[in-house]
């Protein structure tokens, strides 16, 4: 973790002490006040600020309300009366002065396990963003001995029979016919604009019109909701209401 310490400079050799006995943490400056922190900010990827609560003219607190994108921070502080304003704003972890390496070492582990859980969910949305094989915008399907690209946006629903199948969209009057399968399809369209619905349909999310019991209305085509896709499609749409 890229950090930063905020403190008076002849109180700042303990903690940057401290900071350089934790194998995670990276000291990327140390500033004399919160006006060279929004510089280093501006410049550098911080994910853990240290800093005091008591500065002259703006105070640590004060200067953790004005940051928009925040990174984790930890107060320092000889005023344990801070401690509760200072969680009100998410802070990590409020360390009284004096405080031990061991009472510094349990704060910054916490630091460490938030920033941790934070870049998974980071890689977690990446990967589903863009996951290799899945589509984003379009697909390329051969068809009447060409190659023909796809907007998935226009993409109404797809029939599957047999060996090939279907892709009925708003673009075209008819269908498009290609030899593919809808499980492989299936695999390959973003889960969250695509259903699966019955064993022949796939369906565009966006395009349905009306949901009744048994069945999903897109255009003018009743398409048939079978029991084994049931819930997951309910699922769904339950996500989607408003």
């Amino acid at each position: 973790m890229n950090c930063i310490v905020i403190k008076k400079l002849q109180e700042a050799s303990t903690l940057v002490d401290y900071i350089n006995l934790v194998p995670y943490l990276e000291l990327t400056a140390v500033c004399n006040s919160v006006f060279e922190a929004y510089e280093i900010l501006q410049t550098e990827q911080i994910d853990l600020i240290f800093l005091d609560t008591d500065f002259p003219k703006i105070s640590g607190i004060e200067f953790i309300k004005s940051l928009g994108n925040k990174p984790l921070f930890i107060f320092t502080s000889s005023d344990a009366n801070l401690a509760i304003e200072g969680f009100n704003l998410n802070a990590i972890d409020f360390l009284l002065k004096p405080f031990s390496f061991e009472r510094f070492l349990r704060a910054t582990n916490k630091a460490f396990l938030n920033f941790s859980v934070q870049e998974k969910r980071t890689f977690a949305e990446r990967a589903n963003i863009d996951k290799p094989g899945q589509l984003n915008d379009f697909m390329l399907v051969k068809a009447d001995y060409q190659t023909l690209s796809i907007k998935l946006d226009n993409i109404l629903y797809i029939e599957g029979l047999k060996d090939y199948i279907k892709i009925y969209t708003s673009k075209n009057a008819k269908p498009i016919v290609t030899l593919n399968s809808l499980k492989k399809l299936q695999q390959k369209l973003p889960s969250n604009r695509f259903s699966r619905v019955h064993k022949s349909y796939i369906i565009g999310l966006e395009h349905i019109k009306s949901i009744n019991k048994s069945q999903v209305i897109i255009n003018d085509k009743y398409i048939p909701i079978g029991e084994s896709f049931k819930n997951i499609f309910i699922s769904k749409m339950e996500d989607m209401k408003i």
